[in-house]
């Protein structure tokens, strides 16, 4: 069984602050043209997406440069259960075990907010946190926000840490709840050779997590 964990990609859909809006819209129809072809506008970080190094760091990896196995593995998936709007997560909200995966989910529940105003109003991970996570095994984090940093933001801390130590990082997942805390998923990016792209994310579940 699947669970698809993007976000469709819509016109005028949220975008991070500044990033380049979103428009779907028919370019060939099939009355005009004899096939139907859509026009897309949108920018590399658009709905869920893969962050990849060279997005925050000069010279880092661009897409081009990973490989899926490392977009697909086993998440952890930790629960934020106290998250307010624009409210550090620190490592005790997360209470992560010693060792940890290598892809790390940080669920907030702050999807349901995405469309919204309240979207740019969430929270986001304390450095000190992420640099732990990093220390303890993670090289994708994945979060169900806009960024794991505060948005707007005049740095990024957190896009430092992990994309500084060559990791990846997964924005605005979708349809968290309910997973196990341990479970299968994958983020396929478009093969965009670039600094980010938008990702299918899924999570493989077996029939008993429903």
């Amino acid at each position: 069984m699947l669970r698809d964990l993007s976000h469709p990609i819509r016109s005028g859909m949220t975008v991070y602050p500044g990033d380049p809006a979103v428009s779907v819209e028919p370019a060939l129809t099939l009355d005009a043209h004899g096939a139907a072809v859509t026009r897309l506008g949108l920018g590399s970080h658009t709905g869920t997406h893969v962050d990849a190094p060279a997005h925050t760091i000069r010279g880092g990896r661009t897409l081009a440069d990973v490989a899926l196995d490392e977009l697909v593995g086993e998440a952890i998936v930790l629960r934020v259960s106290n998250a307010e709007p624009e409210r550090a997560i620190v490592l005790d909200d997360l209470a992560p075990p010693d060792t940890v995966p290598p892809i790390v989910i940080v669920e907030t529940g702050w999807a349901r907010f995405f469309g919204t105003e309240r979207a740019l109003r969430h929270p986001f991970l304390a450095p000190d946190a992420a640099r732990e996570l990093t220390r303890r095994g993670m090289r994708v984090l994945a979060v169900d926000t806009l960024s794991p940093d505060p948005t707007p933001a005049e740095a990024f801390p957190v896009h430092e840490i992990v994309l500084g130590g060559d990791g990846l990082i997964v924005e605005n997942l979708y349809g968290l709840d309910g997973l196990p805390t341990r479970v299968p998923v994958g983020f396929f990016p478009l093969r965009l050779e670039g600094d980010g792209a938008p990702v299918r994310a899924v999570a493989f579940l077996d029939d008993s997590a429903r």
